[in-house]
């Protein structure tokens, strides 16, 4: 059984967090501290991180930027840093959290969002769709961006 947790609501796991997803994406923790802070200053929305959890454990995880480090800086936000414990793969976790985290956005007014990724079929099944190629941040390979409105 796990739950998911919005970082507004529970900001004093603001450092477990960020160094969760440092781990697994290799970003800067500062960067992630960083955008953290934003989301707990501002509460607009935009950016805002969430994580499902086991008891203590951070199990699986995503957050919510202006842009996800690709040239299409018109289309935001971007949904980010999906990610899910190997050990807690298919079962549903991914989509729980994507379905979460768009249903949590409508609560801020924003009905679309936006997603880069290599993965092919995985987020149609949670309602996302193909919307176009954008050229990733110092990428050589264009990557697949999809939409959900």
């Amino acid at each position: 059984m796990y739950s998911i947790i919005r970082l507004i609501d529970r900001p004093e796991r603001k450092d477990k967090m960020a160094n969760w997803f440092h781990e697994k994406w290799g970003i800067p923790l500062e960067a992630y501290l960083e955008s953290m802070d934003e989301c707990l200053a501002n509460k607009s929305g935009i950016p805002s991180w969430y994580v499902a959890v086991d008891g203590n454990r951070i199990i699986g995880g995503l957050g919510v930027i202006e842009n996800d480090f690709h040239d299409r800086k018109d289309l935001s936000p971007n949904v980010c840093a999906v990610y899910v414990e190997e050990e807690y793969r298919k079962q549903g976790i991914a989509g729980a959290l994507l379905n979460f985290v768009c249903e949590d956005m409508k609560r801020f007014g924003i009905d679309t969002l936006y997603l880069v990724t290599d993965h092919t079929g995985f987020y149609e099944r949670y309602g996302w769709e193909f919307y176009c190629m954008a050229q990733g941040d110092g990428e050589e390979e264009m990557t697949r961006l999809y939409i959900h409105r």
